[in-house]
């Protein structure tokens, strides 16, 4: 049987909830070939027994720091950028797999990327300004399914899906066009979820962008790991599988 390990960054945020979703989640997929293992990730060594990884909420500028100062941020770049292996980002998670930033601190902070995209982060304000929220999310099986509720917590959103000419280019990014790790061209950004936003005070588009996917990388600007709904977590656990069998995930067999 062949073991594929998930870890699940262990800096801030969400992190025994989204273990805890991730094992109710592992439960309801019937395979034979695969057994899942899950991991908290502070450090390299850890970093490098996973085949796929979950970066939770928290603070996104205090993520960075923290794993610079852990030598953790250049490890991420390769897990996301050249190895190609599966990465969902949530909130938090989601500023720092993105390309670019708005409404960062002074100074900005440092990004691991791996999707090509520009975040607004707190689109919908302060921590008391959070709210819950039905998601139609067409990903999960379409319009049969009921509605994802979706917690959003000092949330930011996609604000702009960037061009190879609008990506900024640099040595750590793999942009569209390019080649990376695998020898495989980068895929376009799918939106994969939207938010109606009916409040005029927020200004901004109608329908926020709080769901993509780019290849091997997927982020949401809400918390799946806050509710009981395992939905997200069954689909994502399901991608990890399918990039097992298409051999663009190599795992060890034990």
């Amino acid at each position: 049987m062949t073991t594929i390990t998930i870890g699940v960054l262990a800096l801030q945020g969400g992190v025994a909830e989204h273990l805890s979703l991730l094992r109710k989640a592992a439960a309801t997929i019937a395979t034979s070939e695969f057994q899942f293992t899950f991991i908290e990730v502070r450090t390299t060594d850890q970093l490098a027994q996973c085949d796929a990884l979950i970066i939770p909420g928290g603070e996104s500028t205090t993520m960075a720091i923290v794993a610079r100062r852990l030598g953790l941020l250049d490890p991420l770049r390769q897990f996301v950028k050249i190895d190609c292996k599966p990465v969902w980002g949530t909130c938090a998670g989601l500023v720092m797999l993105a390309e670019e930033a708005s409404a960062t601190k002074q100074g900005g902070q440092e990004l691991v990327g791996g999707l090509d995209v520009r975040v607004l982060r707190n689109r919908y304000g302060t921590q008391i300004q959070s709210f819950v929220a039905d998601l139609k999310l067409p990903f999960l099986g379409g319009d049969a399914e009921p509605p994802f509720r979706g917690v959003f917590i000092r949330a930011p959103v996609v604000e702009e899906i960037m061009t190879s000419s609008s990506a900024r280019t640099s040595k750590q990014a793999v942009g569209e066009g390019q080649v990376d790790g695998e020898g495989k061209k980068s895929t376009p950004v799918e939106v994969l979820g939207v938010f109606q936003n009916t409040e005029a005070s927020t200004g901004g588009a109608d329908e926020d962008i709080v769901a993509v996917r780019q290849h091997n990388v997927f982020g949401t600007s809400f918390h799946p790991e806050l509710t009981d709904d395992v939905r997200i977590h069954v689909w994502w656990l399901k991608q990890v599988l399918d990039a097992v069998r298409h051999k663009n995930l190599v795992v060890r067999a034990v």
